[in-house]
């Protein structure tokens, strides 16, 4: 793909907090959305992504919306985590990938000549499968964010405080700020790493299954926390529970793996709409199978 020369590109910051950086980039691909999708904070366009020699997912074309939460289902191996990967450049740091075609945010390919990754990845952050608090306070846990990026905060504190309470953690933790973060039960890690992510004010955040580690009742604040940061936040999530996907996300995705001739599985989106379509009156039948428990 040739790219054009450099541009600056500058976003307005939807998040209502403090003015965001400029992402400096080569391409300016301009994606619109087809009719009926949403207007995409995240758009990508012929999505391959390559392990070595090896296509773990191809053709995927998407628009993420603004203040909504997309959910990415499908069976093991299908590509969803490579592709919620591939919207912040996670993939960059995995020996061999090589990402084609394009992923825009805001209209701007990301993976364009120039492109500051440090800042994609502090405006598109992300919250993993298990909960990885660093073995620091948790204090030091939320502030390592905007001290590494060199974000310019007035005051720490208020900036730890927000992004507690915004994780719904605040109350919880105030009076033991300086304590390790390991000594937090796991839901608490969790929602403390969901603040970790909000400290940088980012407009995306990226979870990859972030739920499977939690018991029930971990899960279910979970689940209230994303509905909350939605009103804030764009949310895409990768998710093996339908019933979860089903409660939260006001869109979804479904992938599914294809084998070729010599039995090497590869990723592919099979269908992309409303929430409510997908679970109610799918349009391919490989969806009506994966969502009636018929195979995956």
């Amino acid at each position: 793909m040739t790219r054009p020369e450099s541009t600056t590109v500058t976003s307005a910051d939807p998040v209502r907090h403090a003015p965001v950086a400029k992402i400096h980039t080569g391409a300016g691909h301009a994606l619109e959305s087809p009719t009926g999708a949403p207007d995409g904070v995240i758009s990508i366009k012929d999505l391959s992504v390559y392990y070595g020699d090896f296509l773990a997912v191809t053709d995927v074309d998407m628009h993420f919306g603004s203040t909504e939460i997309t959910a990415l289902i499908g069976p093991s191996g299908c590509g969803k985590s490579t592709v919620l990967r591939c919207l912040n450049r996670m993939n960059d740091l995995v020996a061999g990938a090589r990402v084609d075609g394009v992923v825009a945010f805001h209209g701007v390919d990301i993976y364009g000549d120039g492109v500051d990754v440090i800042e994609v990845r502090r405006r598109i952050g992300m919250v993993f499968q298990k909960p990885n608090p660093f073995p620091k306070s948790i204090y030091d846990n939320v502030a390592y964010g905007p001290r590494v990026t060199g974000m310019k905060v007035d005051n720490m504190d208020d900036t730890v405080e927000e992004a507690l309470r915004g994780a719904a953690l605040w109350d919880e933790v105030k009076d033991k700020l300086k304590q390790n973060a390991y000594g937090l039960s796991g839901g608490q890690q969790q929602r403390l790493c969901i603040a970790r992510a909000i400290a940088t004010r980012p407009e995306v955040i990226l979870m990859d299954e972030p739920c499977s580690a939690l018991d029930p009742i971990a899960t279910a604040k979970i689940e209230d926390l994303m509905a909350d940061l939605a009103s804030v936040f764009t949310i895409i999530i990768v998710t093996h529970n339908m019933q979860q996907a089903a409660r939260i996300s006001q869109r979804t995705g479904f992938f599914t793996a294809e084998a070729d001739e010599l039995g090497h599985r590869t990723g592919k989106l099979v269908e992309f709409d409303t929430t409510e379509t997908i679970f109610q009156h799918p349009a391919d039948p490989r969806t009506e199978a994966y969502i009636s428990g018929r195979f995956g």
